[in-house]
């Protein structure tokens, strides 16, 4: 089940990309979970990340939340026949998560939320009950 989507874009200056996507969406930031990253909710369970790096001339990634990551990955490794890709996690996000491309080079993401009541709270705001 997808229910969440983040998209991300890279900043070669952070602190300038910070303020001007700041500017942009005329609001203050709502997530800093480490140094070089930032990221703000722009509609319920809609968000923009910025961090800091090279930008890329592929799109993406474009990250859709799910409930069971590794089940996502088994399903689109047998119905889609991408090639299995790693999982990630880092101590301080709360997701784990995995990057893999379709066929015309554009970068997919899924995570999944640690916090299994914070996914079911997350689920029921955007299902509104």
């Amino acid at each position: 089940m997808i229910f969440e989507i983040t998209t991300l874009v890279r900043v070669t200056n952070f602190k300038g990309g910070h303020k001007w996507y700041g500017s942009l969406l005329n609001k203050k930031v709502d997530f800093i979970p480490h140094d070089g990253f930032v990221g703000w909710e722009i509609i319920p369970d809609c968000w923009l990340q910025v961090a800091e790096g090279i930008p890329s001339e592929e799109s993406g990634p474009l990250r859709l939340g799910v409930t069971d990551l590794i089940a996502e990955r088994s399903r689109l490794v047998k119905d889609l026949e991408i090639d299995e890709f790693e999982i990630y996690s880092r101590e301080e996000v709360s997701a784990k998560w995995g990057t893999f491309t379709d066929p015309w080079g554009n970068r997919i993401g899924l995570f999944e939320y640690l916090d299994k009541k914070e996914e079911k709270d997350r689920i029921k705001t955007i299902l509104g009950v």
